[in-house]
């Protein structure tokens, strides 16, 4: 068993204890995004460094309200 340490940019995002290293360019979800390996680092024979980009999620825009007030 290894731990593997999540990257995104330089801020960690998850890490794991897990059987299976991920591999380069392999699509993975981490904390429910999806996200795709950039590299691997082995440190340690128990440690690995995994470089991640997350997809970015578009926002969807809130419906626009109408600012005209009604005329009874």
């Amino acid at each position: 068993m290894t731990v593997v340490h999540f990257y995104e940019k330089n801020s960690i995002v998850l890490s794991q204890l897990r059987h299976l290293i991920p591999s380069v360019g392999e699509n993975i979800k981490v904390k429910g995004r999806k996200a795709k390996v950039l590299s691997v680092n082995k440190i340690d024979d128990n440690l690995v460094r995994v470089q991640l980009e997350i997809e970015q999620v578009a926002k969807k825009e809130p419906a626009k309200e109408e600012t005209k007030k009604k005329k009874k």
